[in-house]
Parts: structure tokens; C-alpha cells; sequence
């Protein structure tokens, strides 16, 4: 029904040529939400350049370690002891991603997840592009009274029969953004894509007990598997923006927007130790913005641009970093 559905509604007579040749969309269950937590199943639904499925693969992934929130996964240890590690279904994930936008719902966590898996595994990832399902639904304005998934997939009349099962929340993913596409090249919509930067350099806090260590951890309390950090505060006052071809000044409001090659939280890192202040959104008190996609979308770029706020990539912000000039007085 559908597929009928469809069809009937969004056939554009011609698709726009500037849209990606094929999409993986994506689902992963993974053992928390921390940046040393682990893929648990994966599951990758391939379409081609107008949204019709070509195939579907999906797999469990043994994290080393404890499965996390059971009561969500329903992945138990004893289930994933026997399940192949991430280096050894690398190969067949890479065939599967590879020349493809990666299409996932919140894409950046999905993301962010499967880039680890690939430094950790020392291999890089051929994902490129990614595209977020909500934030193309915001760019179609569909009428939906949240952004989860089973919002997305009622709009469409996408039946979910396992919640948070890798494979079916792949598929009813994949349904929902088959018309989701169809309605944007018919209006001439574009869409959301994101550049993808694998990661160089990245950091794993101290990993939890692995598999047969803790038995029974589904009876954990939940709230228990998400670690939080809070940064100290920026003892030096602002000194207002950083000045283009000039040095940082400890004090300095930074903010980061898009993917990085050295993981965000070792940027953020050294940045707080610099004596700069981390600052999670941007105002016009902001001295720096921190991206390698000037002209992405995102609300944090939006901003910058609006307050005329200065903007450098990673590489440049390394180099600054090297040579932060003391705050008055010090």
C-alpha cells in the first residue's frame, strides 16, 4: 500500500541532478551514548538514486565489554558473545556504505558511533555524506508532533514492529524515506547533506567490564549507562573576538560546528586546557566559530554569520592553539 502511496503522490517527471546516485540508510543499537561505548547491531538498508530498495544486511557486533541498557536492546551478553567483531564485519559494512550518503535518523549519532568503530578497527570509514530524516522532515515541513521516528514512520503509515531492533528500525526508516525523497525532488527541495570526516585522532575513556564479566547487567538501573561530564569554568575573563591573521587570547568564547578528524571532546579538551572557553552554542559574545563546512546550514553557522562572527577551520585552529596568548595580568 505503500508503494502505491507513493507513487501516486511524489513522481516528479524529472529528479534533479544534483541529487546524491544511491543512500544507505542506516540504523545502530549501541551499548550507551558515551564516545567509548560500542556498536552492539548494525543494519544497512541500500537504495538506489530515486529510493527504491536494492537490498538489506544487518548484524550483531560483539562491543568487548557489556551490552548496556537490555531493557532497550534486548541484546543480552550471552547473545552477543558468539557475535563477530567490528573489524571482522568491516569489510562487508564498508561494501555496503561505500559510494552511498548515509542516511540515519539524528545521522549525527549514528555517525559519530560508526566512525569510532572504524578508528578503533585502524580503518576509515567511506562514508562521505550523511543526511539527518529530521532535518530533511523540517526542510518539507511535514506536520509531525515530534522528531522520533515512530512520528516519522506514522505520517507515512510505516507500521514498526521491534523498536530499537537494528534491522527494523532500518526498515521502517528506509520506508519513510523513500516518499520523504520523492516529495523533495518533486518540489525541488535540497536536501540536507552533511560532509563526513573520518576520524585521525580520537580517545576512549576506561571501557566497561567486557562480556562475561557482568552477567545480568539488564537488571542495571536505567538512567545507570549514560555517563555525564560537566567542564570546569573559564577562569578569564572574555576579551571579546578573536581578529583574523591574529593570535587566541585566553578568555576566548569558542564554539565547534560539524564533523572534526580529531574528535570533538580532544578539540574541546585542549582548548579548555589553553584556557579558552568552550562555549555549546553561539551568541554574539562568541570570539570564534570552529568548522570545516563554512557553508553547511547548521543553526551554529547560521549564527556566525548573522553576528559576523569569525570562522576558521580545524587545521587553522590547530596552529592557533599552539601559540594562545596569556589573559591580561597573567
Amino acid at each position: 500500500m505503500l508503494e502505491d502511496l507513493t507513487t501516486a503522490a511524489f513522481s516528479p517527471t524529472s529528479w534533479p541532478t544534483a541529487y546524491p546516485k544511491g543512500y544507505a540508510v542506516v540504523d545502530v543499537e549501541t551499548t550507551g551514548l558515551a564516545r567509548d561505548d560500542r556498536i552492539i547491531s548494525a543494519a544497512v538498508y541500500r537504495l538506489d538514486a530515486r529510493g527504491e530498495v536494492e537490498d538489506h544486511w544487518y548484524t550483531m557486533v560483539n562491543p568487548e565489554r557489556d551490552p548496556g541498557p537490555v531493557w532497550i536492546h534486548g541484546l543480552t551478553s550471552e547473545a552477543l558473545e558468539g557475535a563477530p567483531l567490528f573489524q571482522d564485519i568491516a569489510e562487508e559494512f564498508t561494501a555496503r556504505l561505500a559510494g552511498r550518503v548515509l542516511v540515519a535518523h539524528n545521522a549525527v549519532f549514528d555517525w559519530q558511533m560508526i566512525a569510532r568503530e572504524y578508528a578503533r578497527a585502524e580503518r576509515e570509514a567511506p562514508v562521505r555524506q550523511r543526511l539527518c530524516t529530521i532535518a530533511l522532515s523540517k526542510e518539507l515541513g511535514l506536520p509531525l508532533p515530534n522528531h522520533k521516528l515512530e512520528s516519522l514512520a506514522a505520517h507515512f503509515g510505516v507500521v514498526q514492529r521491534r523498536a530499537h531492533h537494528a534491522l527494523d528500525d532500518a526498515r521502517v526508516l528506509a520506508e519513510a524515506f523513500r516518499p520523504s525523497l520523492k516529495a523533495a525532488a518533486a518540489s525541488g527541495v535540497r536536501l540536507p547533506l552533511h560532509e563526513c570526516r573520518p576520524l585521525t585522532e580520537w580517545s576512549d575513556r576506561p571501557a566497561a567490564p567486557r562480556i562475561g564479566q557482568q552477567a545480568g547487567y539488564g537488571g542495571s538501573r536505567p538512567g545507570s549507562w549514560r555517563p555525564s561530564r560537566k567542564r570546569p569554568a573559564c577562569p578569564y575573563p572574555n576579551p571579546g573576538r578573536y581578529a583574523p591573521g591574529g593570535r587566541l587570547k585566553q578568555g576566548m568564547r569558542v564554539a565547534f560546528s560539524g564533523d572534526t578528524s580529531v574528535e570533538r571532546e580532544l578539540l574541546e579538551d585542549r582548548a579548555t586546557e589553553a584556557g579558552l572557553h568552550v562555549a555549546s552554542s553561539l551568541s554574539r559574545l562568541t570570539s570564534l566559530l570552529v568548522t570545516n563546512d563554512p557553508d553547511s546550514g547548521t543553526s551554529k553557522v547560521v549564527k556566525a554569520r548573522q553576528f559576523g562572527t569569525p570562522v576558521v577551520d580545524e587545521a587553522a585552529f590547530g596552529q592557533l592553539l599552539a601559540d594562545v596568548e596569556p589573559a591580561s595580568g597573567e
